[in-house]
């Protein structure tokens, strides 16, 4: 077994040499690893297999993880297995990891041998709550193995990572990427996305994320590209004018998505609340409406700045066409409409030369959005200065 590459690091090799020799029966893994890399690396696909082999390893269970428990884990369905995701708007709080991490790491496995918690999102936990992990990381029991996800290991606490192996997680390739969304898509008859321009096209535009290749892939994000274009367009001269409310169809989108969500964890509350005694049913009725809020705000949030990275690639692609560098596009199924805008912009006395401080305008948007500002007069004020830098 020690010698395999475990499942989910085949394109990985970093996180292959460090998690391959790790395996049991004969490896010795570590207390706690930091899974660090972007969005859509594999992180979350190889904690499941990594989760998967620690809790097969009993005596006499052999080298290979036992299927039973590789299907309990892939449902999430393992009772010594915790896969803990923040709750927050923006941030981990200290109710994510207090009792289901800290606290559960005290008592001993109900069937395995070993205990095994996830943490997703470990780049967003708050102070209080990375503090109260610490002693958790600092002296686990011998049975407990913490798996914590980053997608960016430098905001995660330095006392946290000092305590983790580090195991990185690098951009997949374009190509990886479209390889991939090629299979699924075959398996999929009512894929939004399936002619192999527009696969290639999500690839490159995701950079590197496999996960938002997959949205961009589907209706809604076929729907999401559509909004993030009729804002950048409203700005060319001689389009149409910001007067006209072109971020609408983008905070329709990313609201949608956020409502989506929302109903989704309702949904989980609701099918709880039939397994809980009476006395506990209003109080986590009421943990359910906030956790259904916070995650409603969350992918909104995460929806809109999707949308506004789609309009910096966009003018970024304009830019290489006015280079004579059409290679290096994203949009590779939008050529012709990147050259109508491309053209609008020099027939309405626009100078491509203005495009990347029309980026830098499309940045400092998302760095504000990031800091709780009003939606709608974020978006409206960078359609004006869209429109104005993009006019000279």
């Amino acid at each position: 077994m020690g010698a395999q590459i475990l499942a989910g690091t085949e394109s990985q090799p970093h996180a292959a040499a460090v998690l391959g020799p790790a395996l049991p029966p004969v490896g010795q893994p570590s207390h706690a690893y930091l899974f660090h890399g972007p969005p859509g690396s594999g992180k979350r696909a190889a904690a499941r297999a990594f989760a998967a082999a620690l809790l097969s390893d009993r005596p006499g269970s052999g080298d290979a993880p036992d299927e039973a428990v590789v299907q309990r884990v892939q449902r999430g369905a393992h009772p010594d297995l915790t896969w803990v995701r923040p709750t927050g708007a923006a941030e981990m709080l200290v109710v994510d990891i207090d009792e289901p991490v800290v606290a559960a790491a005290t008592r001993t496995p109900f069937e395995a041998a070993r205990r095994v918690f996830v943490i997703e999102g470990a780049d967003a936990m708050n102070d209080r709550a990375a503090n109260r992990l610490l002693k958790t990381l600092e002296e686990p029991p011998s049975f407990a193995h913490l798996i914590l996800l980053a997608d960016r290991r430098q905001d995660v606490l330095p006392t946290i990572v000092s305590r983790c192996q580090l195991v990185r997680f690098d951009p997949l390739t374009p190509a990886a990427i479209e390889e991939l969304l090629g299979q699924e898509r075959g398996a999929d008859a009512e894929a939004a996305v399936s002619l192999p321009q527009s696969l290639a096209a999500c690839a490159r535009l995701a950079l590197g994320d496999a996960e938002l290749a997959r949205e961009l892939a589907s209706p809604a994000g076929v729907a999401l590209r559509g909004a993030a274009h009729a804002l950048l367009q409203a700005a060319l001269p001689g389009e149409a004018s910001p007067a006209s409310r072109p971020w609408g169809a983008l905070l329709d989108a990313a609201g949608a998505r956020g409502a989506a969500a929302g109903e989704q964890v309702t949904a989980a509350v609701a099918a709880e609340l039939d397994l809980l005694p009476a006395k506990e049913r209003r109080r986590r009725e009421r943990e359910g409406v906030d956790a259904a809020r916070r995650a409603e705000r969350r992918q909104r949030t995460r929806a809109l700045d999707t949308g506004l990275s789609l309009v910096e690639l966009w003018l970024r692609d304009m830019l290489c066409l006015a280079e004579d560098a059409p290679e290096l596009a994203h949009a590779l199924d939008a050529a012709d409409a990147l050259q109508a805008d491309l053209a609008a912009l020099r027939q309405g006395g626009g100078d491509p030369r203005r495009l990347p401080a029309a980026i830098d305008h499309v940045a400092q948007t998302r760095l504000s959005l990031s800091q709780n500002v009003t939606e709608e007069l974020a978006l409206e004020a960078l359609s004006y200065r869209l429109a104005g830098v993009l006019a000279g």
